[in-house]
């Protein structure tokens, strides 16, 4: 089996807002998104957001995918607070539709929930729509399962949860 590549995470910064802007653009992220304008203001509002960690992917130095992490505990009436404390949501977007569909989004999601259980989080929290059937595929790869269907702020969502790994080592 070849090596899974590795992908650095880093904050978004401004300088980054245009190749977002281009990513949210193309046909295959605005399908979920909506409307780039809005999508584009959300992550600004987002790097001033202490709930929310806007990031960027890059795979051997270049910008692959927009990843979010959020607390749902910080914003009021959140509709997945009632997940255990501790828990973070995830977002994600591959920018270039030409590394779509080549198991870039569940290797991401994989390593980056890796980092979150070793930094402490109990459990983590993504929701694409009921209809998105490839994201669906990519997060059950990276080891997430079902729990839910309910409306999110975005509308309905297929609440999937991947808990961190039980040390039993010491059981």
């Amino acid at each position: 089996m070849p090596n899974r590549p590795r992908y650095a995470f880093r904050s978004v910064e401004p300088d980054d807002l245009p190749t977002l802007r281009a990513w949210l653009d193309q046909p295959h992220v605005r399908e979920w998104w909506g409307d780039p304008e809005k999508g584009i203001a959300e992550i600004e509002a987002a790097m001033d957001d202490i709930s929310t960690e806007p990031l960027i992917v890059e795979l051997n130095g270049k910008p692959v995918a927009y990843l979010q992490s959020y607390d749902p505990h910080l914003e009021d009436d959140h509709p997945y607070a009632d997940q255990p404390m501790g828990t973070l949501g995830l977002d994600i977007s591959i920018g270039a539709a030409d590394l779509v569909g080549k198991g870039h989004g569940s290797t991401i999601i994989a390593q980056f929930a890796e980092e979150l259980f070793a930094e402490g989080a109990p459990r983590l929290v993504i929701d694409p729509h009921p209809d998105n059937a490839r994201a669906i595929r990519a997060y059950e790869k990276a080891g997430f399962r079902h729990i839910d269907t309910r409306n999110s702020l975005y509308g309905p969502a297929h609440l999937m949860a991947l808990d961190a790994p039980q040390d039993t080592e010491n059981s």
